[in-house]
C-alpha cells in the first residue's frame, strides 16, 4: 500500500506550483499555532489571540499600564500571550499575596526568559531554580549579612563624595543621573569588589554607561520582541544586538576583577563577596554550584540590581523634593531637629524621624520602581482564584495595581506622605510591596532602605534642590530593568 501511494503524492508535488506549496505550508503552521495559542481547560481568560503574535496590545503605551486597562475589563487574574510567551497576569492585594506569600513555596521558581536565558544560562541570583537559587541565595544572604557591620559606614562614606561631587556644580543645573549611580554603584564595589572608583574614572563610568543602555535596551521594545521570537530575533540585526555586545565587556571587566582575586587570595584577608566566594569554590565540593561561572553571574547580578533600583529610587526622591519645596522644608525641619547639621545620619536616626520615612516610603509607591515585579513559574500544578494553573505557569505581578489602588491609598495619584503617617508617628501599610513579597523577594531589600535612607537624609541636610527656571518639571519615565524618570535638571543650593 505505501509502495502505491508514494508516486501518487510525487505527482500531486510536481502538479503544485511554488505559490501553491506556500499556501499550503502557512496554513499549515496556522494550524499548528493555533492549537498550541488555545487556553488550556480553566485557564484563566483573557483577550482574543491572533496568529503567532498572541496578544494584540498598543505597543506605543507602557506595558504596566496596558496590564492595567485588561485588568480593568478582565478581572485580577487574566491571560496574555505575546509570541512564544504565556503570562498570568495577577493583580490586587489579595491575590498578590495569595501568589507569592500563600502559594510561595510553588511560585518559587523563575519562568525561561529567552534575553535573561541567553545572558545567565540558569546561573546568578536572578534566572536560577531550585538547588542552584537555594544554595546561592543562602550564600550571598549569609555573606551580605556578615558585610553588613560595616555597610552602614561604608554608605557613609560615599554620601560625603556625592556631597562633594554635588558640591562641585556650585549651585548650577546639573543632571544628577551619573553621580547618583557613581554613589550606589560604588556601595555594591566595595561589597563585591572590595574598594571604590572616583568619580571621574573612565573606565567606572564607561561601565556605568554600558550598565544603563543594556538595562534600557532589555526593557525596550526591542527586548520583548527578542523574548516574544527568540528564534526569529536573534539571527536578525537590530539595537537589541547591542546587548550581548555590551554583556561581554561587563562579564570582561567582572572576569579582570575575579582573576585579580584569584592572585592574592592566600595573601589577602578581604571580606568582600568575590573574596568569600573563591574561598567557597576552594573547599572542592563536586556536588556544589559554586564555580566561576555562577561567580561571574551572581557578581553580575548584584551589581546590575544594587545599582539600578536603589539609584533610581534616590533620583525618584530629588525629583519630588524639588516639585514639593514645602515636603522638602519639612524634610530638613526633622533631620536639623533629629541630627542637626554637624554629624552624619545614621540608621539609628530612622526611628525618630517618622516624617521622612513616610516621604521615602510614598517615593517608593509613587515612584512604582518595578511596576511588573520580576516574573515567577509555578513548581507544579496550583488552583488561583478557581482557575488552574498547570505546572510551568509564568505569573506576573503587577504590583502597579497596589501601589495605586483607590480601595487602599486615600488619594493615588498624588504624592502625599500622610499615606504612611498616623499621629504624626511612620504607619506601616499591609499592601505596600515595592521590594515584592515571598520566596523571591529582594535580598537585599534591608541594605537598599539603609543606603536611601542615608543618602537622602544626607543629601537634604546638606542642599535644598530646586528647579532650574528655565526648564519644566515633569515626571515622564522610561522602561529599563526598573521605571525610572527620564533626564532631568536639577539645583542644588548648600544649606549653611
Amino acid at each position: 500500500m505505501e509502495l502505491q501511494l508514494w508516486p501518487v503524492l510525487v505527482y500531486l508535488l510536481e502538479k503544485l506550483n511554488s505559490w501553491m506549496l506556500l499556501v499550503i505550508l502557512v496554513t499549515f503552521l496556522l494550524i499548528i499555532d493555533f492549537v498550541r495559542k488555545r487556553r488550556p481547560r480553566n485557564f484563566p481568560p483573557g483577550p482574543q489571540l491572533f496568529p503567532f503574535v498572541g496578544t494584540i496590545v498598543d505597543l506605543r503605551q507602557p506595558l504596566h499600564l496596558e496590564m492595567q486597562k485588561l485588568s480593568a475589563r478582565y478581572g485580577n487574574i487574566f491571560s496574555v500571550q505575546f509570541g512564544s510567551l504565556t503570562f498570568v497576569v495577577v493583580s490586587g492585594y489579595q491575590m498578590v499575596r495569595e501568589a507569592l506569600v500563600h502559594q510561595a513555596e510553588i511560585f518559587a521558581d523563575r519562568p525561561n526568559i529567552p534575553l535573561l536565558q541567553e545572558i545567565f544560562r540558569g546561573f546568578g541570583l536572578i534566572s536560577s531554580n531550585g538547588h542552584i537559587w537555594r544554595q546561592q541565595r543562602k550564600f550571598a544572604s549569609a555573606t551580605l549579612k556578615s558585610i553588613a557591620v560595616s555597610f552602614e559606614e561604608k554608605v557613609q562614606e560615599e554620601s560625603r563624595y556625592l556631597v562633594e561631587a554635588i558640591e562641585e556644580e556650585k549651585g548650577q543645573p546639573f543632571d544628577p543621573h551619573y553621580k547618583i549611580n557613581s554613589a550606589v554603584s560604588n556601595i555594591i564595589c566595595s561589597i563585591t569588589f572590595g574598594n571604590r572608583f572616583d568619580y571621574h574614572d573612565n573606565n567606572f563610568q564607561e561601565l556605568l554607561h554600558l550598565l544603563a543602555e543594556t538595562l534600557l535596551l532589555i526593557g525596550s521594545f526591542w527586548g520583548q520582541l527578542y523574548n516574544a521570537f527568540p528564534l526569529i530575533m536573534r539571527w536578525l540585526p537590530g539595537p537589541f544586538q547591542k546587548i550581548f555586545r555590551h554583556w561581554e565587556k561587563l562579564q570582561h571587566f567582572v572576569k579582570g576583577v575575579i582573576a585579580k582575586h584569584k592572585e592574592e587570595l592566600d595573601q589577602s584577608e578581604s571580606g568582600d563577596y568575590i573574596h568569600c566566594y573563591l574561598k567557597e569554590i576552594e573547599k572542592g565540593d563536586t556536588s556544589s554550584y559554586f564555580h566561576e561561572e555562577n561567580l561571574l553571574c551572581c557578581t553580575l547580578d548584584l551589581f546590575l540590581t544594587g545599582t539600578e533600583t536603589t539609584a533610581t529610587a534616590i533620583r525618584w526622591a530629588l525629583l519630588y523634593m524639588a516639585a514639593y519645596p514645602h515636603i522638602q522644608e519639612k524634610v530638613q525641619l526633622e533631620i536639623d531637629a533629629v541630627i542637626g547639621q554637624c554629624r552624619q545620619p545614621t540608621v539609628e536616626d530612622k526611628e525618630h524621624m517618622p516624617y521622612t520615612s513616610a516621604v521615602l516610603s510614598e517615593v517608593l509607591r509613587m515612584g512604582n520602581i518595578v511596576p511588573l515585579g520580576v516574573p515567577r513559574m509555578s513548581t507544579s500544578d496550583t488552583t488561583l482564584a478557581g482557575f488552574h494553573l498547570p505546572k510551568g505557569t509564568t505569573v506576573m505581578t503587577s504590583l502597579t495595581s497596589i501601589m495605586f489602588d483607590k480601595n487602599v491609598w486615600e488619594t493615588p495619584d498624588t504624592f502625599n506622605p500622610e499615606h504612611f503617617l498616623e499621629n504624626g508617628q511612620y504607619r506601616r501599610r499591609e499592601a505596600f510591596l515595592p521590594f515584592s513579597a515571598g520566596k523571591r523577594a529582594c535580598p537585599g531589600e534591608q541594605l537598599a532602605r539603609t543606603e536611601l535612607f542615608i543618602f537622602f537624609t544626607t543629601l537634604l541636610q546638606k542642599f535644598t534642590f530646586q528647579v532650574p527656571a528655565s526648564a519644566k518639571l515633569s515626571f515622564a519615565f522610561t522602561l529599563s530593568l526598573t521605571r525610572c524618570p527620564k533626564p532631568f535638571q536639577l539645583r542644588a543650593l548648600p544649606r549653611c
